[in-house]
């Protein structure tokens, strides 16, 4: 039977959620999660948060899914030892750092692939699995058919999203807090500034989706072959998420679900099921409205019935003897543990003996208790009468000692670990020059670049691109690629190979086992996201000859990275903020004669270029290009010029001022590496 996912932040959500029938929840230790602004768990309470669950047969899982720095893995060992100690059932991580970690101190531990990987092809399921992960997390973007389609062909486990919020950009591929406020979502502190009034024209809020729904497609997604259904909304308080557990129990159940007060406690102008459809349309979009807030006042107090009660999750065997001559014996089982009670000597009945259905009448009060009597077996010697005192103190007795019993958690192994010196990496020469542009015509002259990127499609349409840069050229994979695209890709890759291009850049892991399957020579693009040592030994053993860092960690830290792996940065460009599924361009009416590209403004009148790959997702790119050419980022043996929007002869003044490490000659920006992230 799959399982009903609920969010936790804090403890009266956890009762909320155990208490309407959630079979798991996920919930935050106190620093390494994507929500850390929640009330989160210390070392004792989620000892006893996992007592609680365990003895109600809901598993917890904890969530460490935000990317980490060197300085803090100290202390995110010292999480993942109370963690360990808790008896949490799983963890889900982002950084592939972190998941070393939990790996190599915790090997019991379950790993699930947070959905901040931004695995969303069976490409990337497969590699989660090859490095020890046992259950994936997968982008909330899929429609119903690509969920299908690779859970038909990977044995890993799956869990979707089957309600709550939905960020405008892919988990995992988001700047935008970041870059414009200082605070990542990608560890566990986003602004949500894509909510504020983003203008495409008329159009407001252009960056702001409806909530998901997916509840009714849960029955068709379990049969899929989904495992676990999660519902978002660890900030979200503890009415939202009883009425969310119920209304996907209900419809597990085949019932019809309450929909209409899920939207009344919380929605931004209704929900829409766009994603799951794969009819990703203008009506996805919408906003908090003042209806919205106002709907949730009428709803709110009634929902506190969904979770008054415990419910009765744990089915017990009974067993009760009683006699004239010996002490009663009640034993209780709930197939894994038993316990026994003992009573007094059963006086002979002055009229009525004792049967098993009174015995069974006052037995079954198990009020107040996770047990429900499902099987009582009674037997009697002589004519013996017991109280109905007597049989509730039994009873009471019993219950109390087998909570006792599975309230009792069992601590995972913490293996020790001698973490690997972080030696100062030391690059042999000066960073060379790479040029990444999303036409061949912005890089067609002369240059001495090591490296120069194009994406395939554009090889594909300018063949003399290879016989021009030769070995120097690398091909682009798509930051995205979805399942029914898995398949061309590889037939385009051997064909790319074939006609002598060996190398390619990639953003994601579902990329590397692609092009590892091609046989190409692999780099890590800034999308891997890596902020940290570990992660970038991780990477180095799947294969990747290089890796450039993610442009979220300061220089400073960039320069006391360790390994061996060559490493670099993003020096110039409009950096991509977003990735997206959703087109804000789009018109009701569809794409129509869409250019593929357009101008966003946020409340300042700042513009954001927003681009579209070939009708399948779209980049937000910064209103200001990133330029580091006159400063000094140590460490690092390349440096990339990120070329998006700009002409042919932009790009040279750019190329020709950064080979003389000149200062800029426009606005522009530092980005974060002269400014140390929250």
């Amino acid at each position: 039977m799959p399982e009903i996912l609920a969010p936790v932040g804090g403890r009266d959500q956890l009762i909320a959620a155990v208490c309407s029938g959630a079979d798991a929840v996920y919930l935050g230790a106190k620093n390494f999660n994507a929500r850390r602004n929640a009330s989160n768990f210390g070392e004792a309470e989620l000892s006893e948060i996992v007592s609680y669950c365990h003895a109600r047969d809901v598993k917890v899982h904890v969530t460490l899914n935000t990317l980490v720095m060197d300085s803090e893995i100290p202390d995110l060992v010292e999480e993942i030892k109370y963690v360990a100690e808790s008896g949490a059932d799983a963890v889900i991580v982002q950084d592939l750092g972190v998941a070393k970690l939990v790996r190599e101190y915790c090997p019991t531990m379950e790993l699930h692939a947070s959905t901040q990987m931004t695995i969303h092809d069976l490409a990337g399921a497969r590699e989660a699995e090859r490095l020890g992960f046992s259950r994936v997390v997968l982008s909330r973007e899929l429609s119903f058919d690509e969920i299908k389609s690779i859970a038909d062909a990977s044995d890993i486990e799956l869990e979707v999203f089957i309600h709550g919020a939905l960020c405008m950009c892919m988990s995992g591929a988001c700047y935008l807090s970041s870059m414009l406020g200082g605070r990542s979502g990608n560890r566990g502190l986003c602004a949500q500034p894509c909510r504020l009034d983003f203008r495409f024209g008329e159009k407001d809020h252009a960056l702001s989706l409806k909530d998901m729904s997916h509840i009714d497609y849960i029955q068709k997604l379990a049969e899929a072959g989904v495992c676990s259904f999660k519902i978002e909304g660890r900030m979200k308080r503890p009415e939202y998420v009883a009425a969310a557990v119920t209304a996907c129990r209900a419809a597990l159940a085949g019932e019809k679900p309450d929909t209409e007060t899920l939207r009344a406690v919380f929605s931004r102008q209704g929900f829409t099921d766009g994603y799951m459809k794969g009819e990703r349309g203008a009506d996805m979009f919408g906003y908090r409205s003042h209806d919205d807030v106002t709907a949730a006042d009428k709803v709110l107090k009634n929902l506190t019935r969904l979770y008054k009660d415990e419910p009765k999750k744990v089915h017990l065997e009974m067993s009760l003897e009683i006699s004239e001559t010996a002490p009663s014996l009640l034993k209780v089982s709930d197939g894994e543990n038993t316990v026994s009670v003992s009573g007094n000597v059963c006086e002979r009945a002055l009229k009525t003996p004792t049967d098993g259905e009174m015995a069974k009448r006052y037995l079954s009060k198990t009020g107040g208790t996770p047990f429900y009597l499902e099987k009582l077996e009674f037997s009697a010697e002589g004519e013996p009468a017991i109280s109905a005192g007597e049989l509730n103190e039994l009873r009471r007795k019993a219950l109390s000692e087998l909570l006792e019993i599975r309230e009792r958690v069992t601590p995972h192994c913490f293996v020790p670990f001698d973490l690997p010196k972080i030696e100062k990496y030391s690059p042999i020469d000066a960073p060379k020059l790479r040029l990444r542009a999303e036409k061949f015509e912005q890089v067609n002259f002369e240059n001495d670049a090591e490296a120069v990127i194009l994406s395939i499609s554009e090889i594909e349409h300018h063949p003399e691109a290879i016989a021009l840069f030769g070995e120097r050229l690398f091909a682009e994979l798509p930051s995205l690629v979805f399942p029914k695209d898995q398949p061309i890709l590889e037939k385009r890759l051997r064909a790319l190979k074939a006609a002598g291009v060996n190398d390619v850049y990639c953003e994601n892991i579902g990329a590397l086992e692609i092009a590892e399957e091609a046989g190409m020579t692999l780099h890590g693009g800034h999308g891997l996201n890596v902020l940290n040592t570990l992660a970038l030994n991780e990477y180095e053993n799947l294969g990747l000859s290089d890796a450039t860092v993610s442009f979220e960690l300061s220089a400073a830290k960039i320069k006391r990275l360790g390994g061996e792996i060559c490493r670099g940065i993003l020096g110039y460009g409009f950096l991509p903020l977003m990735r997206t599924r959703a087109c804000p361009l789009k018109k009701p009416g569809g794409c129509g004669k869409c250019p593929g590209t357009g101008k966003i403004k946020d409340r300042m009148g700042k513009e954001f270029t927003y681009l579209c790959f070939e009708r399948k997702f779209g980049t937000l790119l910064n209103s200001l290009p990133l330029w580091v050419a006159d400063k000094e980022i140590g460490g690092i043996d390349f440096v990339t010029l990120y070329f998006t929007t700009e002409s042919t002869r932009r790009c040279e003044e750019v190329y020709r001022s950064f080979s003389k490490g000149l200062p800029a000659d426009c606005e522009k920006t530092n980005g974060l590496y002269f400014r140390e992230l929250l």
